[in-house]
Parts: structure tokens; C-alpha cells; sequence
């Protein structure tokens, strides 16, 4: 373990290895600030980074006894949250040196549980469907690393930072990880606070966190205190339960979503879980609508005043919604409001009949071009069924980008499908070493 470069660990390996003694914060610090030199200029993922203040944490995390699951381990922020020593700009022309009083609270919380913020991380412009982050894929930096929670995803997947903060309207959190070859948790609708972080969605808005190992994402959750996961415990693969559902909107589905789909179904199956198909009822087809409905209805509303202080100079997408021009009426939302009432009570159901739902994390690989952050049509059906979603990465597809899964549970079985995710990454994502090998030698 002594041997690999401390940015290439995983969280978990490197708490342990600073639990054991043979590893500093200030040294990992070190590590991913200069891989962050080298790698930066062509991956893109920070808006800010303060070298000197980040070793300046971590040396006086050194100092102090634990001070919970995330002492010494680094975090990037996505730039839609308010930080306290740092701009948060949510990549707007207007807010640039925007400087908060106080921390979003959970940039406060990993601060509390001893993270070391390592900077902020480019997004989208207010993380809602205009101005593109400069970030790039970090396996090929002429595709998107996805969006909006572009910085993190690539910061994490090309072994910058072992975490880092994304969030999700639609499919701003899932689909970077499966572009990213990461993992992701996307926890259950209102389990982490968004006070401090720009909303587009009281109804659809969550915040999850970017790790190397479904470990790390338990860290994580130790830190934000999700319901059960003290008591978290691994079932065995074998005998395991897991229903996939290729959502009604499989049509959607590329080559790398096929593959990856495939793939887990065989790899589960060889490990003895039993596997069976889920169909949604049909009506589950008109939660695309509905979740895009409810996300420009409240979008309009959250960006209204935005458009009044910046009239023309707003981006023309923002302007669009706020002017109504997606064709948002009350009676459409009134509609979109009770479908989705109804699909979280009748997918809860299903869902519990099963160790988790396998599901498509993306379309496929992540398209050329940073003028697109990739389709969030197998996403925000679960953003709108508030349900908690684990991303694992699955494989590699013939562009050689990598596509990952999701697993999805019903609502609040945050821990319960972490345990099962955990049971089941080393079943599902074989290529871990292949990846590190690839962007070790980038």
C-alpha cells in the first residue's frame, strides 16, 4: 500500500493508512495538489484551488486526535455551495469573486467530521441547463465528464481528490459517475440539507458525494448520520435479490448502457444473486414529463430573481425558463405532482421486494463534445421517486470510456443499499485497476 502514490487510494485506504500511522493528511494533500498541477490544464475540473491553505488544514489535522470518519481526507465542492474561505461563482458571469459569510451546511458537516476542502469544483451555471463547465473527460478530454456536477465527477475520477460533493435535479450526480467510471451515492430525497446550495428544485434538488469504492461512500454517510448505517452489515451475493428494470425508457439506450446492463446481469447471476426482470406499469413512462414539468415550473420560480437583476446578460436558456418558454402551466404540474405521489408509493412496493433495483446510470458512453453534459432520461425518474441510488462503475465501452449502473432502492433504505452495493462492487466492477492503470499513465 506504501508503494502507490496516496492520490491513487481510495478514501478508506487512505483513512486506514493515517489510522495506522503510515500515511499524513498533509502527505496525501501534498499528493493530490500536484497531481491536480499535472493533470489540470487538461482536465479542467476546479474553478478554485488554494495550495497554501489546504496544506495549512491538513497539517493542523495532523496535530488533533480523529474528529470523525473523514479526518485528514480531502474534498472538492461542487461551486453551486457556499463556502466560507473560498468564491463560490456558481460558474456565473455575474457572481465571480462572490464571497459567502458561512458554509452550506454540508460543506459545514465534513468540515466538522475532519474533511479538508481541497477547493471548488467548475459545474454548470447554476447547475440547471446553460453555461457548460470547461471540465473534460478524463479519458479522452474531447468528451464531456457529464453535468452538472462536471468538476467533481472528473476531479474524482482522474484521481485528484478522493471526494467530492455533486448534486442532482435531474442527472447531474449519477451520470457523471457512470462517465466518470466512479462511485456515487445519491441519497434519498431531504436525508442532507441544502441550506447553502444554490436550489433549482425544493421538490427534486439532492445532495450526494463522489468516492473510489463504495466504502468511501459509506465514509460519507457516517458523516452525514443517513439512518442505519452504523449498523451496516454486507449480505453474501449468493441468494441475493436483485430486480432489473430497463425503465420505459430503454429505446433511449446505447451501446455502453446495453453492455454495462448485460454485464452486471451475468456477473450477478454467475455470483449466485437471483435476477429477474422488473416491468414498471406503463404510467411510469409519463414520469419523464412530469419530472420535466416540475423541474422548469420550479425553475422558474428559483431563477426569477436572477433574471430581474440581470435582465439580457442572463444566459438565454435561464431566460427561457423563467419566461416560460418550456409551456409550464398549473394544470400540467397539478398532473405531474399527483403522478409522482402515486409512482413513489407503487415503486416502494416493488422495490421492496428486492435486494435492490439494477438500473441504467447513463445512455451509454459520454458524448463528444463539451457543448452537452449527456441525457439524464435514465435519471430523473428516481430524482422525482426521491429514491436513494448507488452508481457503480461496469465496464468500458467501444470508445474505451467507461459506463457504469445504478442500484436503487425505495425511499429512506439509504444504509440498507449501501450494505448491498458494498456486497456487490467487487461482483460488478471489474475493472477498477484497469482504470487507475489507464489514468496513472495519462
Amino acid at each position: 500500500m506504501s508503494q502507490i502514490e496516496p492520490c491513487f487510494l481510495t478514501a478508506a485506504q487512505a483513512a486506514a493508512e493515517m489510522k495506522a500511522g503510515r500515511l499524513t493528511s498533509e502527505t496525501l494533500i501534498r499528493s493530490c495538489l500536484e497531481r491536480i498541477e499535472a493533470r489540470d490544464p487538461v482536465v479542467k475540473a476546479w474553478l478554485h484551488v488554494d495550495r497554501d491553505h489546504a496544506i495549512a488544514q491538513a497539517r493542523e489535522l495532523d496535530k488533533r486526535p480523529s474528529m470523525g470518519p473523514l479526518h485528514g481526507l480531502p474534498f472538492g465542492v461542487k461551486d453551486i455551495m457556499d463556502t466560507v474561505d473560498m468564491p463560490t461563482t456558481y460558474n456565473s458571469p455575474a457572481w465571480q469573486g462572490h464571497r459567502p459569510t458561512r458554509d452550506a451546511a454540508c460543506v459545514g458537516i465534513v468540515r466538522h467530521a475532519g474533511a479538508v476542502i481541497l477547493g471548488k469544483t467548475d459545474t454548470v451555471e447554476f447547475a440547471f441547463n446553460s453555461r457548460k463547465a470547461a471540465s473534460s473527460n478524463p479519458y479522452n478530454a474531447a468528451h464531456t465528464p457529464g453535468g452538472s456536477s462536471s468538476g467533481s465527477g472528473a476531479a474524482v475520477g482522474d484521481f485528484q481528490v478522493q471526494f467530492a460533493f455533486g448534486t442532482q435535479t435531474a442527472g447531474s450526480h449519477i451520470r457523471p459517475a457512470s462517465f466518470n467510471g466512479i462511485y456515487a451515492i445519491k441519497p434519498s430525497w431531504g436525508t442532507v440539507s441544502r441550506e447553502g446550495v444554490h436550489m433549482i428544485s425544493a421538490i427534486l434538488d439532492t445532495v450526494g458525494w463522489y468516492g473510489r469504492s463504495v466504502e468511501d461512500l459509506i465514509l460519507g454517510a457516517l458523516a452525514f448520520r443517513l439512518d442505519g448505517i452504523d449498523a451496516l452489515a454486507a449480505p453474501e451475493p449468493k441468494g441475493m435479490r436483485i430486480g432489473y428494470c430497463e425503465t420505459p425508457f430503454w429505446d433511449q439506450a446505447e451501446a455502453g448502457a446495453k453492455k454495462a446492463m448485460a454485464a452486471s446481469i451475468e456477473r450477478l447471476r454467475k455470483a449466485g444473486a437471483i435476477v429477474e426482470e422488473i416491468v414498471l406499469p406503463a404510467h411510469f413512462g409519463d414520469l419523464a414529463e412530469a419530472h420535466t414539468m416540475i423541474m422548469y415550473g420550479e425553475g422558474r420560480v428559483a431563477l426569477h430573481d436572477e433574471y430581474l437583476r440581470h435582465g439580457a446578460g442572463l444566459h438565454p436558456e435561464l431566460r427561457l425558463t423563467v419566461e416560460n418558454g418550456r409551456g409550464v402551466t398549473p394544470r400540467r404540474l397539478v398532473e405531474a405532482f399527483d403522478l409522482s405521489d402515486i409512482c413513489r408509493k407503487e415503486f416502494d412496493a416493488i422495490a421492496s421486494r428486492y435486494d435492490a433495483v439494477l438500473a441504467p446510470a447513463s445512455t451509454g458512453e459520454a458524448p463528444r463534445g463539451l457543448h452537452t453534459v449527456g441525457n439524464w432520461i435514465f435519471n430523473g425518474l428516481w430524482t422525482l421517486l426521491h429514491t436513494p441510488c448507488v452508481a457503480i462503475p461496469a465496464v468500458h465501452g467501444e470508445l474505451g470510456l467507461p459506463v457504469g449502473i445504478q442500484l436503487v432502492g425505495p425511499r429512506l433504505s439509504d444504509a440498507r443499499l449501501l450494505a448491498v452495493a458494498q456486497a456487490l462492487q467487487s461482483v460488478i466492477d471489474v475493472n477498477a485497476d484497469e482504470r487507475a492503470r489507464i489514468l496513472s499513465a495519462a
